[in-house]
């Protein structure tokens, strides 16, 4: 009974740890178009980063909902992951994991771990600095200031360069979390293979475009 009871809570908290993956992910996927276009068009990186900055649906609704995922998915990794290592009351000596499980999949909070350090990061670099331009220092708004930041930020190699490990990690992390969530949802029908494929073209098209946009303003702003 007691083994039933772990059992199902285990699953629960799978289940809750891949849905809000899978939200955090669709939040990735709009925060990179809208990076992606300062590559291409400075007004247009402008335009969209004062809406997102300043539409209040986003700001006062849809910004906290991403922070308590945010928290919330990472939480529970810590969780599911302390879970797992006491449910195994002995060690093997002999044991290989590589023989049994990619470097990934063992080692997803070290991955976790680093991501999380990066948004600390990132939310320094960006969200702080926004929330003191627009409640604190009180400066007169200026829609055109966007892609000049952004530049900024990616003047340093070291910034860059810890970005861009950054993100190899995270491409590493959504490997293979994006195809477990699916698993952890119990969607298994005939259109799995197809939407495995699209979780491993995602976790290198995006992690390595992020590289790509910070490579990108770094050289050719130095």
């Amino acid at each position: 009974m007691a083994n039933s009871s772990f059992l199902k809570s285990s699953i629960a908290k799978k289940v809750a740890m891949a849905l809000s993956g899978l939200f955090l992910i669709s939040f990735l996927s709009l925060h990179f178009f809208i990076n992606l276009t300062s590559v291409f068009s400075e007004e247009v990186f402008n335009m969209m980063s004062h809406f997102m900055g300043y539409n209040p649906i986003i700001q006062f609704v849809m910004q906290p909902v991403l922070i308590a995922g945010v928290v919330f998915h990472f939480v529970m990794g810590f969780v599911l992951d302390l879970k797992n290592r006491s449910a195994r009351p002995v060690k093997y000596a002999n044991y290989n994991g590589a023989a049994n499980a990619s470097w990934t999949s063992r080692n997803m909070i070290i991955s976790g771990v680093v991501v999380l350090a990066f948004l600390g990061l990132h939310m320094y670099d960006f969200w702080f600095a926004e929330m003191n331009y627009k409640y604190i220092s009180v400066n007169v708004i200026d829609e055109n200031r966007y892609y000049e930041e952004l530049v900024h930020k990616f003047e340093s190699p070291i910034r860059t360069g810890l970005y861009s490990l950054a993100f190899v990690l995270l491409s590493m992390h959504l490997w293979h979390g994006f195809n477990s969530s699916f698993q952890s949802v119990g969607f298994n029908n005939k259109y799995s293979k197809s939407l495995h494929k699209l979780g491993y073209a995602f976790a290198i098209v995006v992690p390595f475009g992020f590289i790509f946009i910070a490579l990108f303003h770094h050289f050719n702003h130095i």
